[in-house]
């Protein structure tokens, strides 16, 4: 996911957004191709294997590797280009200062992410149902065939959509770099004579300087300097400053990208475990339970969409219902009790398998239906309706207007860092706890292990960072 802000300093700076779409959905659908015709390989050196006694005669062929990684590195920079692109470039077709479609860009967040998820249930059951029962390479062709198929609605609506026009004609990010510059060369300067694009000789003093004054010198010319024309002016200076105003609020978050990299693993992983059979002894497969996710997303964006925001507006007077930030601050507290619950789970799955006698035998199913872990998962797909649409709707609208492409990515980065951060928590953990022969939290063998400790401790970084939420958003000026 931090391919995102690559992908959207290109779009942002050079190509545009209906561009960068165009070349990274190219490079998204060659990626896909590519690691499906890679599945198909395997099926030419099965029979070699079989006839073969050798055993380096049946390991996967170096060009089949080169293949399969190839094509992983493309869909990554395909992606890369794609995913804050095409949800900006949509959000840019409603007019902001139009009411009516004021309104409706708040709701085309709610319903963008319903898409995506609705996409994600179906794709959980059918794609792995597909690899696991038929065919890897089906499996694969089915993202690939539908890549295609959307590529070319997209391309086919051409003269339909609305285009952003630049303010400037400097890259938005030379533009705050020189800001930054600027500030910093004049930090000593005692003049406070502004001189802009758009305004003359405005006294400094008389100005309200606001938050991150510093920057404010950028538009000074100190007495007899010979810099005039180095000067920012003052939308410039406001343009620097939106953009610092969303980083306190990126790093108060990023406990809830370790949050959000867990429902893949670990609740996977506790899922494995227990009974999942249903009906007529069927079982499902353990990653499949993940499915609960986007199913509850998918419900939860339904009603907030429809009846939460039609009740909230009546109280509050905001068309969205509630602002941004309150609705990220309502998906941290609900986090941190999703995981709370899921350590209180966990821990009646530990006491099962001691009272089964089954510690040692992690191979034996516990006696524990699937579905006590269904709370955890509906309660982390509703902290995801707040907070992860609220970040994509706050980091979109805080952004300038030529630097949207580059807040999405900020949104994405948050989750990819949190993946970052959580392997490294883990790993931290894994070797203070596993010390000395001792069992680690994340033991091999799950019944000797101590999820329940770390989801706990997960909820309490959780309410942590909600604290300091609160206190970035008390202090967060929106701007407009």
């Amino acid at each position: 996911m931090l391919f995102t802000l690559l992908g959207a300093f290109v779009a942002d700076s050079f190509f545009g957004r209906y561009r960068t779409i165009l070349f990274s959905s190219a490079i998204y659908v060659l990626g896909l191709a590519l690691l499906s015709f890679s599945a198909l390989l395997p099926t030419t050196t099965s029979l070699l294997c079989q006839n073969s006694n050798e055993i380096s005669s049946c390991s996967t062929p170096q060009f089949q590797l080169v293949l399969f990684f190839v094509s992983l590195y493309l869909i990554g920079v395909g992606q890369g280009g794609h995913k804050p692109c095409v949800q900006a470039f949509g959000a840019d077709q409603f007019d902001a200062q139009h009411p009516q479609e004021a309104k409706s860009k708040s709701s085309f967040f709610n319903w963008w992410f319903f898409g995506v998820c609705a996409g994600t249930f179906v794709a959980i059951l059918v794609v792995t149902y597909t690899e696991e029962n038929l065919s890897w390479s089906l499996g694969f062709g089915i993202p690939f065939i539908m890549m295609v198929i959307a590529s070319v609605v997209f391309v086919f609506g051409k003269n339909t959509y609305r285009y952003s026009v630049k303010k400037y004609d400097k890259s938005p990010f030379v533009r705050i770099g020189r800001v930054f510059v600027s500030a910093a060369r004049n930090w000593r300067a005692s003049s406070t004579f502004i001189f802009g694009q758009e305004e003359s000789a405005i006294d400094l003093s008389q100005q309200k300087a606001g938050q991150f004054r510093f920057l404010n010198k950028a538009c000074i010319v100190p007495n007899h300097s010979n810099l005039c024309g180095m000067v920012c002016s003052m939308s410039e200076v406001e343009e620097a400053k939106a953009v610092l105003r969303i980083f306190p609020v990126w790093m108060t978050v990023l406990v809830f990208g370790i949050v959000f990299a867990q429902d893949s693993t670990f609740f996977t992983k506790q899922g494995a475990t227990m009974d999942r059979s249903i009906l007529s002894g069927f079982i499902i497969p353990a990653a499949a339970i993940d499915s609960f996710v986007p199913l509850s997303i998918v419900i939860f964006i339904t009603i907030y969409d429809r009846v939460f925001v039609f009740i909230a507006r009546a109280f509050t007077g905001v068309q969205s219902g509630i602002t941004t930030l309150q609705r990220i601050g309502t998906g941290l507290v609900i986090s941190a009790i999703s995981m709370l619950v899921a350590s209180m789970v966990e821990r009646k799955r530990l006491r099962i398998a001691e009272e089964q006698g089954l510690v040692d035998r992690p191979d034996i199913t516990i006696p524990m239906s699937f579905w006590w872990l269904v709370p955890q998962y509906t309660l982390y797909g509703l902290a995801e309706v707040f907070t992860l649409v609220g970040l994509q709707e706050f980091f979109y609208d805080q952004c300038p207007s030529d630097l949207k492409s580059m807040g999405l990515a900020f949104y994405t980065s948050v989750l990819g860092m949190g993946s970052i951060l959580s392997s490294l928590l883990v790993s931290v953990i894994d070797e203070a706890t596993g010390a000395n022969g001792q069992n680690s939290w994340f033991s091999d063998n799950l019944n000797k292990a101590h999820l329940d400790y770390f989801y706990l401790l997960l909820s309490g970084l959780s309410l942590l960072a909600f604290v300091g939420f609160l206190f970035v958003s008390t202090w967060h000026v929106y701007s407009r």
